[in-house]
């Protein structure tokens, strides 16, 4: 059933299919069709100090504002995590900016951070049922300076505090100009020291404590996980998500809408995903957890991201052509 609707979705212009999709799913599940927001049974797993029900979540950039976090929740997954929101509203990059490479399983995004902001984001997490595990990703606006991102960190991880059971600090979105430099050398440390600084000061405001992770691109060679890893543990970072979207290329050489700037997940990133997980694993502190993402599109997929130092998963791009069917299969992989 998912695969005739997602052919017919695929006529559309990919943001057109994306938006009519989550508005189906957020119809279906007023009308009681999808059930209660649940997760499916699967391999409890504790992470991060958080009980998750099963080890299979959605990934950041699915649901941007919030909007659909009662519909998503009906699928069964453990855990949900929505964003990446900025301080302030933005359109994002100019359309088309989201295409798919069906023959690869691929998509390529350039999406640029479009969001309504912060607040209206957490006015929509204070109206959803949902009581399960819910991460936010917080981002910087375009138009705020890298020197000053920090800035702009701080007013997302205490908006979102309170709300979070954790929370993401994306620096690997190869779609907001400069971002990715927040990833080596000085600035990455001086962003952790300030975000665990404030990170303490907010848990002793709230009575509680609410991890932050740390996500990074694929774009990576041996030295600079290594190096970055050495900073992870130095700081002890709740968890690392790993990873992003990936700037190469070359897998899909040919391709229609392969030359397409911006970021590709789904299928080509699957093995250099998993790899990347592997020496992060290798490379950092034992005691801090990685949550795999990255072209997962079978339950094989899930289970190699935790063969290779996972302790949770994350879909996105799978979810969208594989649909719910994924999600249990992932769930079931992983007992």
């Amino acid at each position: 059933m998912y695969k005739l609707l997602r052919d017919a979705l695929f006529l559309l212009p990919a943001e057109t299919s994306h938006h009519l999709a989550l508005d189906s799913l957020k119809l279906l599940g007023k009308t009681g069709l999808l059930g209660k927001p649940s997760a499916l049974s699967g391999k409890p797993v504790r992470v991060m100090g958080i009980d998750f029900p099963n080890p299979v979540g959605l990934a950041a950039g699915l649901d941007k504002n919030g909007e659909y976090i009662d519909s998503l929740a009906a699928l069964g997954f453990g855990f949900i995590e929505i964003g990446t929101v900025t301080p302030r509203p933005q359109p994002g990059n100019p359309k088309p900016r989201l295409f798919r490479l069906p023959e690869a399983k691929g998509i390529i995004n350039r999406m640029g951070f479009n969001n309504h902001g912060i607040d209206y984001l957490l006015e929509n997490v204070r109206n959803a049922r949902y009581q399960g595990i819910l991460g936010i990703n917080i981002g910087k606006n375009f138009d705020t300076p890298v020197e000053n991102a920090v800035d702009d960190y701080l007013i997302g991880l205490r908006k979102a505090y309170p709300l979070a059971h954790y929370i993401t600090v994306n620096i690997s979105s190869p779609n907001t100009p400069g971002l990715r430099k927040l990833q080596y050398g000085d600035d990455l440390k001086n962003l952790l020291h300030t975000l665990r600084e404030e990170q303490a000061k907010l848990a002793q405001q709230y009575g509680r404590y609410v991890p932050v992770a740390i996500k990074v691109a694929p774009d990576l060679n041996e030295a600079e996980i290594r190096d970055m890893a050495l900073v992870f543990s130095s700081v002890q970072i709740d968890a690392l998500i790993a990873t992003n979207t990936t700037l190469d290329k070359s897998s899909v050489e040919g391709l229609q809408h392969a030359q397409e700037q911006g970021g590709l997940s789904g299928g080509p990133l699957t093995q250099h995903s998993t790899e990347v997980i592997r020496q992060f694993r290798t490379d950092m502190d034992s005691n801090i957890p990685i949550i795999g993402v990255g072209g997962i599109l079978s339950g094989v997929d899930a289970k190699a991201k935790l063969e290779a130092g996972a302790s949770l998963v994350q879909v996105y791009s799978g979810f969208i052509y594989r649909g719910p069917e994924l999600i249990r299969e992932c769930v079931e992989a992983t007992q």
